[in-house]
């Protein structure tokens, strides 16, 4: 490998690093949830607001479950007392809002891939809480 190559590679890890280590900053408790496609994702658990996540919500879950969380014919159910929704805390409905679920997975009713954060990747841990907050609102 050349010498430039491998100063890429070294600078690149680093700054991965960096990014892990800044990203498990911060005085939240971690929690360790499985998620629904069989991975396990690490997530903060914090308080949410649903005020907060009602409108988080608008600008990354409305296109496919409805502005009102009513859902959307082929894209995505109907939110209000869902028993997914129902059947876990909010510490795993952010985790599984943060993971997203495949076309295939067993649990997928609609047949079309939900992205991980709603096709939103700028969502944080908090944002994710806040989502889930207004969503358990809605049950």
């Amino acid at each position: 490998m050349t010498h430039k190559k491998i100063v890429f590679i070294v600078t690149f890890l680093l700054l991965t690093l960096s990014l892990v280590v800044s990203a498990c900053g911060g005085s939240a408790e971690v929690v360790e949830n499985p998620d629904p496609v069989g991975k396990t994702e690490i997530v903060a658990a914090v308080d949410g607001n649903a005020d907060a996540g009602q409108a988080l919500f608008a600008k990354s879950c409305a296109a496919c479950h409805g502005a009102n969380a009513e859902g959307v014919t082929g894209l995505g159910p109907d939110l209000h007392n869902n028993a997914f929704i129902g059947g876990i805390d909010d510490a795993a409905l952010a985790d599984f809002i943060a993971a997203g679920r495949t076309v295939n997975a067993p649990d997928n009713t609609t047949g079309v891939a939900m992205p991980p954060k709603g096709g939103n990747p700028a969502l944080t841990a908090n944002d994710l809480a806040d989502i889930a907050a207004y969503l358990r609102s809605l049950q």
